[in-house]
């Protein structure tokens, strides 16, 4: 694993391909079409928002990536309502299916049986192939896009997290896969729960309707302390350490500004019903200790019209931290969550949250939206009402490496140049030992010339 901190600027990142690759023949005008006007309230095609998903024939879940987010997934399934089962786990590493294995039993009640649970790379296809109908995708991103086709053609419901890929060819991957759900009847659900937090989708009905007017400016903000890194072992490859320390390592995350601050960009996206044109960022590298990624962006996305949304987000200790969304319009301006104000600044409308045994407001919605991503997904799955959500995700992942392209090359980046780059990350094969990679810090720019 060689280390290389100079001449970033020197990998083509935006190289124009003759075709768009799988998503091409789609065409990107027919991708757009459901995203770029704002519907009436009627015709949002928003779920019905249950508080638990109704009853129906056992869904038979399999769990992809047994970590964290993994498990956290697999409990919230669990919790979305009755006849669900866990039965099969996936994960590269045996260690992790073991942990997972433990928490479900000690928290659900639910035992996996050893001939369910598989490891290694290839260990996911064994759970595509198990008695499920159900998928749960919670690997590192860079693997998400292999997963999806696989589990679509194996003709299984998902539910993935997001970020949904970690380059261009990936996410264009998730699009076209997305539209072969659709052919096939499938129900997808990705992982930003925004969209099923009942006081953010309240706030977005009264933007829809046209409470703040016409859309003039957005802000995204993902501020916070460090997130997490893993020491090297002295047994593990370089691999190995990569992917236990993914969060880390553009070509596993895709930097914080995809893994994380997706979400942020999301809402914006979501609220203004488009994507941006462009993107000039910024950023650098400040205190992270292990991988190649920056821990701090600020980015200007353009959308049509001239609409600025500034976009920040930061992963450092001891600082100001601030995880928030605005949209400003002509006639007044939101928090996307919970608040409408006045261009003067005083309340125009504020989201009711339910009361607590003294008549207090909770200030938190009656059902935990990561739980209610999964009683949508169920309850759609249910009653026949198709739900899928990847394009969308998979529009807005772009959108955040767009960004994230902008900051490491300091060019301004076109979704045009995003719908036609053949920039593909990672290492040429997926295997433990010695990974044959560059690692590079970006650079972005050219050095000044001598006097």
């Amino acid at each position: 694993m060689k280390q290389d901190n100079n001449g970033f600027s020197r990998r083509k990142f935006l190289e124009n391909a003759a075709a768009l690759g799988a998503v091409g023949a789609l065409g990107l005008n027919q991708l757009l079409t459901s995203c770029t006007k704002q519907k009436p309230t009627a015709e949002l095609n928003l779920l019905p928002l249950l508080d638990q998903a109704p009853d129906g024939e056992p869904i038979k879940a399999g769990v992809i990536g047994c970590g964290g987010r993994g498990t956290g997934a697999a409990i919230n399934f669990l919790d979305a309502g009755p006849n669900l089962q866990i039965v099969a786990l996936s994960d590269i590493f045996k260690d992790r299916i073991d942990n997972c294995r433990k928490e479900l039993s000690e928290k659900k009640g639910v035992n996996i049986p050893d001939e369910n649970c598989f490891d290694g790379f290839e260990g996911y296809k064994k759970v595509i192939e198990a008695d499920i109908n159900y998928l749960i995708i919670a690997t590192p991103p860079y693997f998400r896009p292999e997963h999806f086709k696989a589990a679509v053609e194996a003709r299984k419901h998902v539910f993935m997290e997001k970020p949904l890929a970690v380059d261009p060819v990936g996410a264009r991957s998730i699009m076209s896969t997305a539209k072969q759900a659709d052919a096939a009847g499938l129900c997808v659900v990705t992982g930003t729960q925004r969209h099923h937090q009942r006081d953010y989708i309240e706030t977005y009905k009264m933007v829809m309707n046209g409470v703040i007017g016409d859309i003039v400016a957005a802000n995204a903000y993902w501020n916070q302390s460090k997130l997490w890194h893993r020491n090297r072992q002295p047994d593990w490859s370089d691999m190995e350490f990569m992917i236990r320390d993914w969060v880390n390592w553009c070509w596993l995350s895709g930097d914080h500004i995809v893994e994380q601050h997706i979400h942020n960009i999301d809402v914006i996206n979501w609220f203004m019903g488009k994507f941006p044109v462009s993107a000039v960022g910024f950023g650098s590298r400040q205190r992270r200790v292990t991988g190649d990624q920056y821990d701090n962006f600020s980015v200007d996305f353009v959308y049509d019209g001239e609409v600025h949304m500034h976009s920040m987000c930061r992963q450092i200790n001891d600082c100001t931290n601030n995880v928030s969304e605005y949209i400003r319009g002509t006639e007044g301006y939101t928090n996307c969550v919970n608040t409408i104000w006045n261009p003067d600044g005083t309340v125009k409308w504020q989201y009711e949250y339910p009361l607590d045994e003294s008549g207090e407001p909770t200030n938190k919605v009656k059902v935990d939206p990561y739980v209610q991503e999964h009683i949508d997904l169920i309850t759609a799955i249910r009653t026949g009402q198709q739900v899928n959500e990847a394009e969308f995700t998979a529009m807005s992942n772009l959108t955040a490496i767009m960004g994230r392209i902008s900051a490491y090359t300091g060019l301004q980046v076109t979704w045009d140049e995003m719908m036609s780059s053949d920039l593909k990350l990672g290492p040429e094969s997926l295997e433990m030992g010695d990974v044959d990679m560059e690692v590079v810090i970006p650079v972005p720019g050219s050095a000044p010339k001598e006097n």
